[in-house]
């Protein structure tokens, strides 16, 4: 198969590949809800966990939605779950924060969790992941810096506009063969 024909294939059983920022939105949502609710230092081990739920989340919604999450016929979808075990591998960063610099998590987690959308951006041929990886690191930074006492509110609430933003774009961009 030809790279265009895996990039077809990928698109046709993704079916969108929304589960996953619809997952983040739904995990983000609730960490910028529950860190109203409670201190910064609970806040931040609720944003560890709950972070932690967004795979599984996005498995249940796949199932429902027929979307494929987790192949390992097609190569670019190996490619794209090698992007999240590198994202993941920056858990040997953000653990040393939060036992030394807690105040830095949300935002090591916040862009360090969307870094994998430049490839996915490559993967389809579309610049959504792009978008969607600078939009949310430069905003992450300006709400860090903007709401120093409520970092992990803003931070969340910006990731939670940039799934929005994305989830639109994944929607209604048009899927054609490559």
């Amino acid at each position: 198969m030809t790279l265009d024909d895996y990039r077809n294939e990928f698109e046709k059983s993704s079916n969108r590949s929304v589960s996953m920022p619809i997952a983040g939105t739904i995990v983000w949502g609730l960490v910028a809800l529950l860190s109203t609710q409670f201190n910064e230092n609970i806040s931040v081990y609720i944003l560890l966990f709950a972070t932690g739920g967004i795979f599984p989340i996005a498995l249940i919604i796949a199932k429902i939605r027929k979307e494929n999450l987790v192949s390992s016929s097609n190569p670019l979808a190996k490619l794209m779950g090698l992007c999240i075990l590198m994202v993941n591998l920056l858990w040997a960063v953000h653990i040393p924060l939060l036992l030394n610099v807690p105040e830095f998590v949300p935002l090591s987690l916040g862009i360090g969790l969307g870094l994998h959308w430049v490839v996915y951006s490559w993967i389809i041929n579309h610049p959504v992941g792009i978008i969607h990886a600078v939009l949310r690191s430069i905003l992450i930074v300006v709400a860090w810096y903007l709401f120093p006492n409520d970092g992990l509110l803003a931070i969340s609430c910006v990731i939670v506009l940039t799934y929005l933003i994305s989830i639109y774009q994944m929607l209604t961009r048009s899927v054609h063969s490559i």
